[in-house]
């Protein structure tokens, strides 16, 4: 019997190595240069103190000691942890109910998704001054309508008390579109199968919901859920052009990036915001890994 002829290990191909590496290049690049290195200088200026023509010394954790002991900073704090408790679960929950019926077979479904659709290809800037027209306490649109009815409409984006609450309704009507667009196309990836043999079995609409549809969906409500925390995380734009600098609502409803804006642009204290970045990143980090570490329980892969 002859013996087996031991195979060679194919050796690797460094040509195939070196292109490979070649073509993932500018990615890497841009990522190194435009992500990675102001990450690394936001950390280090945010143990320094800046003066005038862009000196800063060594400080230490100054600014952070500075940061957990300022009243208007933990203001900030608690207003964007309300804008995120309240903006991201009312939203995907009103983006997957959008989602369920524009998944059905009814009249103008084009013409609807596209309505959905429609916030999320226009600039927020362009958002942000309609709806501050809107909320023109003298005459806004939603005051004018509300006067039919003999109500007298509140001050929406200078009373401090509910000025957060009306930036909050134009966030979840700004991001309904984006969320019901990937939910959608999950609701399209479910077997029409479980659904029939649910029908079969006599189950109803609300049934098939919680049954088969939600479980179904957790992958996706699992991204969209991370992806909405983060983006609310980091909410600006609306804040600065619907309240601005000048409102005396600002106090009451600055949150973390715009006290971080405010801080390294505005009164160029460049340490302390860079403070103020790195521990929202710290904070948008650790919600995250909770999130992939609690995702086995709730959500279900086929």
């Amino acid at each position: 019997m002859h013996p087996r002829p031991k195979l060679r290990k194919s050796k690797p191909c460094y040509s195939d190595w070196f292109w490979g590496y070649l073509m993932i290049a500018p990615t890497m690049i841009g990522l190194g240069i435009f992500y990675l290195w102001p990450t690394i200088q936001t950390i280090y200026f945010s143990f320094t103190k800046w003066g005038a023509f862009g000196n800063h010394s060594w400080i230490g954790l100054e600014n952070y000691k500075r940061l957990f002991h300022d009243p208007v900073t933990l203001e900030a704090f608690k207003n964007t942890l309300i804008f995120v408790v309240i903006t991201v679960p009312v939203g995907i929950a009103i983006s997957i109910i959008v989602a369920v019926l524009l998944n059905q077979k009814i009249k103008g479904l084009t013409v609807y998704r596209t309505l959905y659709f429609l916030p999320v290809v226009t600039m927020p800037a362009a958002v942000a001054m309609v709806w501050r027209w809107l909320y023109n306490s003298d005459y806004g649109l939603i005051n004018q309508f509300l006067s039919f009815f003999s109500i007298s409409g509140p001050r929406w984006i200078t009373d401090p008390n509910i000025a957060l609450y009306s930036v909050i309704i134009v966030a979840i009507w700004s991001t309904i579109g984006y969320n019901m667009v990937i939910i959608l196309s999950g609701l399209q990836g479910i077997p029409t199968t479980y659904y029939e043999a649910a029908t079969i079995d006599g189950a109803g609409p609300f049934v098939k919901f919680f049954k088969i549809t939600l479980p179904m969906l957790s992958p996706v409500i699992f991204f969209v859920t991370i992806m909405s925390l983060i983006s609310a995380f980091q909410v600006f734009d609306l804040i600065l052009m619907m309240i601005g600098p000048n409102n005396n609502a600002i106090e009451e409803s600055q949150t973390l990036v715009y006290l971080f804006y405010h801080a390294a642009f505005v009164v160029n204290d460049k340490g302390y915001g860079a403070a103020i970045a790195v521990v929202l990143l710290i904070i948008i980090l650790i919600i995250t890994a909770v999130q992939l570490k609690l995702q086995k329980k709730w959500v279900h892969y086929e």
